[in-house]
């Protein structure tokens, strides 16, 4: 909706990772020298860790995307909480290799038999395993043993751990990892962006789909959209799709610190909503006094004249209110089609012949 209004020619916020839209702030910069200088070693792990949202699978991403595809062949694991075994079967998986059915030593074979292969057609095998924190110990030992392959003193494999800060401390204090962390040869940890990257960042993305200053930044308002996103860029990411489309409900050609407190607070009304408590909040507001005929039968309990006290379930109120507000939100855009669609007809009968693509 609002890529149009704004005449830009894709989604520059959008929450899925995208190595098109990498942006390189000074953490990205000494993450991507510590993964090239892994990269020239071409052996062991090479661990990245960083906070939910922080950027490691699109630096990871860029990194790939820069790779002659003639000499590596790479892919990736994305890990929920497998045991020893399923990890194998997803690194097979991953490659392209036969494995439903097959015992561990006759996978192990197989990946074994695909390493050497690809090898000997002169190509490096890369594997990057995302979500690294979920993998219990046993299973991160199994991707250490696929580390030993060789091949004319050759290692045959190098992998690429992305996890999320706890998956740091693990590494550090599992004492059945000792061996693992041998093979580290490069670890980092990235960190948020600073606030002038902030604000660079959300101009590179935007000049990625064709932005031309529409809609205009105030410096106030990067400056309020870092506070609240800390910097990370998926907090970023969340905040300023939704400026945009608040801009487009509302017809604005500038984001100032206004719109940006209102969307927040939004966005923080939304967080409330969604959250269950483990018992309903019960408040009390003031309404009105209304005549004795309308009045609803409830215990107004001594208030004063003027006034009546009811109490509500008030985390109910809030997913009304939330409810009420994404419905007008709604409302506005079927307003505003009806609207491009009636100027259409009114061209029509004017004898022109409207353009639609």
């Amino acid at each position: 909706m609002y890529a149009a209004f704004y005449n830009l020619t894709g989604r520059p916020f959008q929450l899925t990772p995208d190595p098109r839209f990498y942006f390189s702030s000074r953490t990205h910069k000494k993450a991507m020298a510590y993964l090239t200088y892994g990269m020239n070693q071409g052996e062991g792990f090479i661990v990245i860790t960083g906070d939910i949202g922080a950027g490691k699978t699109t630096l990871v991403g860029h990194m790939f995307e820069e790779l002659d595809r003639e000499k590596y062949i790479a892919a990736t694991v994305v890990t929920t909480q497998l045991d020893a075994d399923n990890v194998l079967r997803m690194v097979a998986k991953a490659f392209g290799i036969a494995q439903e059915g097959m015992d561990k030593a006759t996978l192990l074979e197989r990946i074994e038999a695909f390493l050497i292969d690809s090898h000997n057609r002169g190509k490096r095998v890369l594997l990057i395993v995302d979500e690294s924190q979920n993998l219990p110990t046993g299973a991160l030992e199994e991707l250490r043993m696929l580390s030993n392959f060789q091949f004319d003193d050759r290692p045959l494999l190098q992998s690429f751990l992305l996890g999320q800060p706890q998956f740091r401390d693990k590494l550090a204090n599992d004492p059945d990892l000792e061996q693992l962390r041998q093979r580290i040869i490069a670890s980092y940890h990235l960190e948020p962006m600073q606030e002038a990257e902030t604000a660079s960042y959300i101009e590179h993305r935007l000049q990625h789909v064709g932005w031309k200053d529409d809609p205009s930044f105030t410096r106030e308002a990067f400056r309020r959209i870092h506070e609240f996103t800390d910097g990370v860029p998926r907090r970023v990411n969340t905040l300023a799709s939704r400026l945009l489309l608040f801009g487009y409900l509302e017809e604005l050609h500038e984001i100032n610190l206004d719109v940006v407190n209102e969307v927040i607070e939004d966005l923080e009304r939304d967080n409330e909503a969604g959250s269950e408590p483990e018992e309903p909040v019960i408040g009390e507001i003031e309404i009105p006094n209304k005549k004795a005929a309308d009045r609803p039968a409830v215990s107004t309990g001594g208030a004063a004249a003027g006034t009546q006290k009811k109490y509500i379930d008030t985390d109910l109120s809030r997913r009304i209110e939330v409810l009420e507000r994404n419905l007008l939100a709604q409302q506005k855009t079927l307003d505003r089609a009806l609207e491009i669609v009636a100027s259409y007809f009114d061209r029509f009968e004017g004898g022109e012949s409207p353009d639609v693509d």
